[in-house]
């Protein structure tokens, strides 16, 4: 009898996440996979193809716009939705500012991730989405390592901590009642470093923000290195520099810092996780250090 053939644990990774995609297919009537062109939901996108080619995806893929995105990344998002052939749903926080009649985000560096759970919790009410697929990962952020794969939300769109499911034996539960939806996380269980190997392996394509190219910064308080953008308010005496620079994640350009590096090649990037000491929202995310419960807060409330 001849024995299966071994695993490596990126192999064992990609399966458990492909079981969930399916799992979401098979457990849900109406599904979206959000994807905002970042890193890690350009992965998921991989994986479904994986998961569900040579049909169609059972779900549209989602990006929720800020107006404050990098333009690079808006680009490419568009490029790979239509060169899949899947359908796209952008809704813009600026239409949920005005329709609401919202406060905007206000300040030297307005981010708007907060205004960001409106616009969510609208694209589910108008499309009745039961399920929300997303690229978090616990290794991110401690209120993110404390929620399963799936995540239930009530009808508000909040999350209780409280409420979670038992997922033992990689068996998930997505019953919910009318009006809930449950957020799913296919790759909760990996790292930042199982991501870049992965798109190594798999010869993943990314927006050129992710490697190293000079670009004009703010130097923040910190020392931190902010993307000059036209919607930073800056002061007159801030220091604006040309560094040599990369993104190890990306949100809005008011609250996403860079990192300086010249990795110009995954190799690189992987040579430089080794050696991190911080996590790349710890490190980056500037609205994640507002409190120490800056998003188990905003969960709460509906973020994703």
């Amino acid at each position: 009898m001849s024995s299966l053939p071994s695993l490596d644990y990126l192999d064992r990774l990609e399966a458990e996440a492909i079981h969930i995609l399916r799992e979401v297919a098979g457990q849900f009537e109406r599904p979206a996979l959000l994807f905002s062109g970042g890193k890690d939901s350009i992965v998921l996108v991989h994986l479904a193809l994986k998961a569900f080619r040579p049909g169609r995806f059972p779900f549209p893929l989602v990006h929720v716009d800020t107006g404050h995105n990098f333009p690079e990344v808006l680009e490419f998002r568009d490029r790979l939705a239509a060169e899949l052939g899947e359908k796209l749903v952008v809704r813009s926080v600026e239409d949920t500012i005005h329709r609401q009649r919202l406060r905007d985000a206000t300040g030297k560096f307005p981010s708007r991730n907060q205004l960001q759970t409106y616009t969510l919790l609208e694209v589910i009410e108008e499309f009745s989405f039961d399920a929300c697929i997303g690229g978090a990962r616990r290794d991110e952020e401690k209120a993110r390592a404390k929620e399963r794969i799936f995540s239930i939300r009530d009808e508000f769109g909040q999350w209780d901590p409280k409420r979670q499911r038992p997922e033992l034996w990689n068996i998930y539960n997505g019953r919910i009642q009318p009006g809930e939806n449950v957020r799913v996380f296919p790759i909760s269980n990996w790292t930042e470093l199982d991501v870049w190997r992965y798109i190594q392996r798999e010869a993943i394509t990314l927006p050129p923000i992710y490697f190293g190219h000079s670009r004009t910064c703010v130097v923040l308080p910190s020392g931190q290195l902010l993307g000059l953008s036209e919607h930073l308010h800056l002061d007159a005496d801030d220091e604006i520099v040309e560094r040599q620079v990369r993104f190890r994640t990306v949100g809005d350009a008011t609250c996403t810092a860079a990192v300086e590096s010249s990795a110009a090649t995954i190799d690189d990037i992987i040579a430089d996780l080794l050696l991190a000491k911080v996590s790349e929202r710890g490190a980056t995310r500037l609205d994640d250090n507002i409190s120490e419960a800056g998003m188990e807060d905003r969960k709460r409330n509906g973020y994703f």
